[in-house]
């Protein structure tokens, strides 16, 4: 299964407790580890996306943005020994290129680091646009000379496997320009509480509450 989550509302957390905005992200990072946990231990789950910084995302206070750039390179040195200790592979999609030079030092040594494990892939989308990436995916059909197919473009995208379950947290009923083409027959979720609050056990109910769906992909 492959679940992907557009993780809402560390702000709104942060301004409901008197907080900085930044607090909010903080606590969210502890909430990636949680849920990041949660999945390696499910063994039907291969998968976990998680939209992490948005192309639109360079809109915020610079302040905020320098922050959440520091604050990834923190994590991922933290959880390092996490990926290592709980079999997961860590991988990014989007682009990097903006970033500086010693975060992607640290993107690519964690990469590296666990590039042979297997329980579970967590791909953190990275400076990314849905439209940005079906646009780069067509050009790069366009600069090879082949044929601008369905199957062409997906297998070109950032991540081809389709979404099997999107979930978005803190009451936003939009994608977001989140894997718009992966999700195209994705089952949908979307909850109230804010991602900072959002734990396995929730979930877990999300998942069981998946398996009663019937998922026809356009059939009768």
């Amino acid at each position: 299964m492959h679940i992907a989550i557009i993780m809402d509302g560390n702000g709104r957390w942060a301004k409901k407790r008197g907080l900085k905005r930044i607090e909010g992200h903080k606590k969210g990072a502890e909430t990636v580890r949680k849920i990041t946990e949660y999945c390696a231990q499910n063994d039907e789950i291969s998968y976990l996306t998680l939209y992490a910084f948005s192309t639109e995302n360079w809109k915020r206070p610079k302040m905020e943005v320098e922050f959440l750039m520091k604050l990834l390179e923190n994590y991922l040195e933290k959880e390092l020994e996490t990926y290592i200790k709980n079999d997961i592979r860590f991988e990014t999609i989007g682009d990097i290129s903006k970033f500086s030079d010693k975060l992607k030092k640290r993107i690519e040594l964690t990469k590296e680091k666990t590039k042979n494990n297997k329980k579970l892939t967590q791909i953190l989308a990275l400076n990314y646009g849905s439209k940005n990436e079906i646009t780069r995916a067509v050009k790069k059909l366009i600069d090879k000379n082949e044929e601008i197919t369905e199957e062409n473009i997906q297998n070109n995208l950032d991540i081809s496997r389709d979404v099997d379950l999107l979930i978005r947290t803190s009451g936003e009923i939009r994608l977001s320009n989140f894997l718009l083409w992966q999700c195209a027959y994705a089952e949908m979720f979307f909850t109230n509480t804010l991602w900072p609050d959002f734990t396995p056990e929730e979930l877990d109910k999300i998942i069981k509450s998946f398996h009663l769906r019937e998922r026809r992909f356009g059939g009768i």
